[in-house]
This record gives structure tokens, sequence and C-alpha cells, in this order.
């Protein structure tokens, strides 16, 4: 069973579908009980940083997130998931991330040409040897929207980057914890294939 973290983020429902289409169950929740029994766990989201801090510390989720954690449950944050891992974010200042990885997600610098947010398909660059790609091809096209990004402290959780006006930190993962800046249920099947293999992390894994 895979749980989706419920607390009024976006784009749960295309988490959720994703997961479906490759015949895994899954549960969307904000229950402690439900979250703590799944054997994966995703915290997806679209919107600002400080809103959805707000909002995991309004349904008690910040303690259950970290508990998770401590048990060791694969564990996957995607876009705005990815950032609330971290400390803090420029988009709220004042505001503490989950701090369960060591970094900070700061504005990507304006460029002429280039759009802010980052909202279209971008090749990652795979490093680090990343078990989520497992398979995947190196300069795979992955779907971003984002206006800020990762870096991170320390580079060899840095599975992959890719570059927009700046080098960006586009997937981490340590131990059990993964995350990917860009959309992986909306970047077609090499996406899926991201998916899959978080997926299919064996118990050798927990």
């Amino acid at each position: 069973m895979i749980g989706i973290i419920d607390y009024d983020a976006g784009n749960i429902k295309s988490v959720e579908k994703a997961f479906q289409y490759l015949g895994q169950e899954t549960v969307v929740s904000r229950e402690p009980e439900v979250l703590l029994k799944a054997d994966k766990v995703i915290l997806p989201g679209v919107g600002s940083f400080g809103e959805a801090m707000e909002h995991l510390h309004r349904y008690g989720l910040v303690p259950v997130i970290h508990e998770i954690v401590e048990n060791k449950t694969p564990f996957l944050g995607i876009c705005l998931g990815l950032q609330l891992l971290f400390e803090s974010s420029e988009e709220s200042p004042g505001v503490e991330g989950l701090g369960i990885l060591k970094g900070k997600i700061v504005k990507i610098p304006g460029m002429p040409g280039l759009k802010i947010p980052h909202m279209g398909w971008n090749s990652l660059h795979l490093q680090n040897d990343g078990r989520l790609y497992r398979g995947i091809p190196e300069e795979t096209y992955v779907y971003f929207v984002h206006s800020y990004y990762l870096q991170a402290e320390d580079p060899q959780i840095v599975k992959a980057v890719t570059e927009y006006s700046t080098c960006i930190h586009a997937s981490v993962e340590k131990d059990h914890v993964f995350a990917c800046q860009f959309h992986p249920e909306k970047s077609s099947h090499w996406g899926l294939k991201i998916l899959k293999n978080f997926a299919e992390l064996g118990k050798e894994e927990r």
C-alpha cells in the first residue's frame, strides 16, 4: 500500500492516478495511523512553501512525517514535496521546513529569454547512482513547473540535475528518502518508470 499525504495541496489526484495505472494500491489520507501503516509514502504538492507548511502543522502531519522517515519507510517528495523536506525557502522567509534533509530553496535567477516559472520539459543529467533512475537513460526529458529550486548541502545526495538559468538539483536520495523537483507523474513513459522504481523498492531497502 502506498500512502499519499493529503494536506490540501494541488496535484494529489494525478499522483494517485499514476500509481493506480502502475497497478499499485494507494490510499490518500491525513490520518497518522493510515500513513504509518503504509509500505511507502508520497508527499506531493503544488503551491507555496509557507502555506504548505501551515497545512502540515494544522493537520498534525509534521511529527507523523518525521516518524515515517525514522521508521525507514521509503518516502518520496514530488515538486513542492521535495522543497518541504529541506530547511527553508526564499519563497517564505522565516518559515521552517521539515528539515529532514540539509539545504536551501532559492529563487531561480532571471536570464534573458528564459521564463520564470520554469514550466516545461528539461533533460536530466544523472549522477551518484540513484535508485529511482535504474533503467532510465541519460538526458531523459521530464516535466517541471517551479520558480524556486534546491541547493542541497551535500552533493552526494543529488542524483539528477538539470540546467535552467543555473544548475538545478532536480532529484535527491538519502537512505530511504527520495525526492524529485520535476513531476514524474506528468513525465510520460520515463516518469512512470521512475515511479515504478520507487514502488518496487524491496523490503531489503527498509
